[in-house]
């Protein structure tokens, strides 16, 4: 049950980190959605573990999981723009 948890609450995340951080060189679908906010909350987890605000094994929650997407599309439009 925590994989299609964590799988809801990612696709979530991802569709309000590209609403609320939108551009045309960004990953779109279903999939490439989920998998932003996945990330996105494995990135706000591991920056929240090492500046101390989560304990270890602690995740981030949803607004962390956003956080961590909309810097992941950040650095995905930087690295974009520059191959191009």
């Amino acid at each position: 049950m925590s994989i299609i948890w964590t799988i809801i609450i990612g696709f979530l995340a991802g569709i309000v980190a590209r609403f609320l951080h939108p551009g045309s060189n960004e990953p779109s679908g279903f999939i490439l959605t989920t998998i932003l906010g996945i990330v996105g909350a494995f990135v706000a987890t591991y920056i929240g573990q090492a500046m101390g605000w989560y304990q270890p094994g602690q995740g981030a929650g949803f607004i962390g999981a956003v956080l961590g997407a909309i810097l992941v599309l950040v650095v995905w439009s930087l690295l974009a723009r520059r191959s191009a």
